[in-house]
């Protein structure tokens, strides 16, 4: 089975791993092309672009996935399917329509609950206790296509986004075979999804990552894990920009009950900083100061002589 692969990020590398593991054969990828990233703001190729270079995959990679030019390239590669994976872009239905056996999307979530760019963030900071892998035939809207696998993975007491990223690019490879193998074997009943129960997560950004600490104790964590590597939850102390990590709910003791959300109450260099917020208290054991490396709050604390008082906002 040919198959023409779609993906950028890290979270797309075990599916095309495992598509070739498995005996498929793909006959090109689809990637978008290299960004400006780092400090110096060099073009950087895009994780999956790395990977089929190392294994000699013709390579696609058109600032737009459209157009005459594009159909034609993309039309010799004469894929069965296409299989999206983070690639980042709606495809238009001239593009899902171009393999012989159409689109399939992998997405971790259980649709038709997350639909859109960061399912896994929003998984977490909204409290959800499950989550998944989706595997759905493309349409022209967003993440709105009949569900052809689905398989379920629960979300563990103060796991972070980071950590459920790893876990659902892996459980997402496993299900894309298996989607796939159902497939070709004519085993599959398409699901239409309830598009009234659809729910939705945008993309994270600076913006949605900053601390509301006015939120209650556990929101505000929820928040910090589900924010967490990227774009990272922050808040600014003194002015100066700070991304917090590793959050635990913990009990107010009596004099840290603080009508002012942010205040920081203690200081323990053993375990960290512990802030007030508009209920209860939370702990953070790790910190990034602006312009410095993720470090241990306590080292943090340390350098900058963080005192008790200071606040958050």
């Amino acid at each position: 089975m040919k198959i023409l692969f779609w993906g950028t990020p890290a979270f797309a590398i075990p599916s095309f791993r495992a598509l070739g593991k498995r005996g498929f054969e793909i006959v090109g990828v689809v990637t978008r092309p290299d960004q400006p990233a780092g400090r110096g703001r060099r073009p950087r190729a895009s994780a999956i672009k790395q990977i089929a270079e190392e294994m000699g995959v013709r390579l696609l990679t058109p600032d737009q996935p459209k157009g005459d030019g594009f159909l034609i390239e993309a039309r010799r590669l004469e894929p069965d399917f296409s299989v999206v994976v983070a690639y980042g872009h709606i495809l238009a239905q001239d593009v899902l329509d171009l393999p012989r056996l159409g689109s399939l999307n992998v997405h971790a979530s259980l649709l038709p609950k997350l639909r859109g760019a960061a399912p896994i963030n929003w998984a977490i900071a909204r409290g959800h206790k499950e989550t998944g892998i989706s595997v759905q035939r493309m349409v022209p809207a967003m993440d709105a296509g009949p569900i052809i696998h689905q398989v379920r993975e629960p979300i563990l007491p103060n796991q972070t986004a980071s950590e459920l990223y790893i876990r659902l690019s892996e459980l997402g490879a496993e299900a894309l075979v298996e989607a796939l193998t159902l497939l070709s074997n004519g085993e599959v009943e398409e699901l239409e999804q309830d598009h009234d129960a659809a729910t939705f997560a945008p993309k994270v950004n600076r913006t949605t990552a900053r601390i509301d600490w006015n939120q209650t104790a556990a929101e505000v964590a929820r928040h910090v894990r589900g924010m967490d590597q990227v774009p990272g939850a922050w808040s600014t102390l003194n002015q100066e920009p700070v991304k917090l990590f590793r959050p635990t709910v913990i009990e107010c003791r009596g004099e840290e009950m603080s009508p002012a959300s942010g205040l920081i109450v203690r200081v323990d260099r053993a375990t960290g900083v512990v802030v007030s917020t508009g209920e209860g208290c939370v702990q953070f054991s790790e910190v990034q100061p602006s312009g410095r490396r993720r470090m241990r709050a306590t080292d943090w604390i340390g350098g900058r002589k963080v005192q008790p008082g200071e606040l958050f906002e």
